[in-house]
């Protein structure tokens, strides 16, 4: 059984860096990108706490564990963790996760 499951719009994030990724550097770069993501959801899953907690970026607490330039963006009180988004971190995190609620 999983520990953690990715929301529909996290989901989403994966399939939109994948695509960008290999129109830019090949899919073989957006492969291994993609696994270390996923690599990096699964020790979130197991250690759900050892992401940074962020209380500003929502109306609730979620943590962030960063991977090459991505945020993988969670919430730790869930069971399974629940992976929130995928963000890049060049992007205004703090307005698309306001568009969650």
């Amino acid at each position: 059984m999983s520990r953690y499951q990715v929301t529909p719009a996290a989901d989403a994030d994966l399939e939109e860096i994948w695509q960008r990724i290999s129109s830019e550097a090949g899919p073989m770069t957006a492969d291994s990108v993609e696994q270390e993501l996923h690599v990096a959801m699964v020790r979130v899953g197991e250690f759900p706490h050892m992401g940074r907690l962020r209380e500003d970026l929502a109306d609730e607490p979620l943590r962030v564990v960063v991977v090459h330039r991505f945020l993988i963006i969670y919430r730790a009180e869930n069971t399974p963790v629940e992976i929130v988004r995928v963000l890049h971190g060049a992007r205004d995190v703090e307005a698309v996760l306001r568009g969650m609620s």
